[in-house]
């Protein structure tokens, strides 16, 4: 199998089966996103991995009383932060040192210069900037189910404060923005597992300037 043939596979799985996904495969799903790029590294996100049958049952009515939610193995909830603190830049740039044995305060002024951008945004816009970092490792975690043939459904449609209490994110200082759910197929009872996929014609994807 290759990377293109796995993504034909894919779907976005309307009914699944409630076979738990192998934890092994979960934790490579999960690898996939942790090492997607980020801007400047900063990997402004968590996930959060609940697989807790009471937990999910709970998440169920946030999220619109979608099937996919109880009847998944795991969700993976992808919550940014609220916004880039001084501590949480100072962080990513000390453990960069350390781990590739760099000089302290090798990149200040990159760092400095990167804080006083932060510094210039609202919270708001600092929140929007971390929840398009997370949607990289969102698309990854997607790619990486597909080639281990686990069911994934990715889900926006969840009222995001409801979860954020739900879960305590607030005093993590995270925000939710994606939900994906893991399990295997009910192909017989999945309306959308037999209908061609449709995407936009490669002719009109791309725009070529050569």
């Amino acid at each position: 199998m290759n990377l293109i043939e796995n993504l034909n596979w894919r779907y976005a799985t309307k009914k699944m089966n409630g076979t738990p996904v192998e934890q092994s495969k979960v934790d490579q799903i999960v690898e996939a996103a942790r090492l997607a790029p980020t801007s400047s590294g900063l990997h402004p996100f968590k996930i959060i991995e609940v697989s807790n049958p009471e937990l999910k049952k709970l998440i169920q009515p946030i999220a619109f009383g979608q099937s996919q939610i109880t009847d998944a193995s795991h969700l993976l909830i992808f919550a940014a932060y609220d916004e880039y603190t001084t501590e949480r830049v100072d962080a990513v740039f000390a453990q960069q040192e350390v781990e590739r044995n760099l000089p302290k305060g090798f990149a200040n002024d990159y760092k400095n210069n990167l804080l006083a951008q932060f510094q210039s945004q609202s919270k708001e816009q600092q929140f929007d900037h971390a929840a398009r970092q997370s949607y990289i490792a969102f698309g990854l975690a997607i790619a990486a189910a597909a080639e281990l043939r686990v069911d994934a459904t990715p889900m926006e449609g969840f009222n995001n404060a409801e979860l954020d209490q739900l879960l305590g994110l607030n005093e993590l200082g995270l925000r939710s923005v994606t939900i994906l759910a893991l399990g295997y197929r009910d192909a017989d009872n999945d309306w959308l597992v037999n209908l061609k996929k449709v995407r936009i014609p490669k002719s009109d994807f791309v725009i070529s300037k050569n």
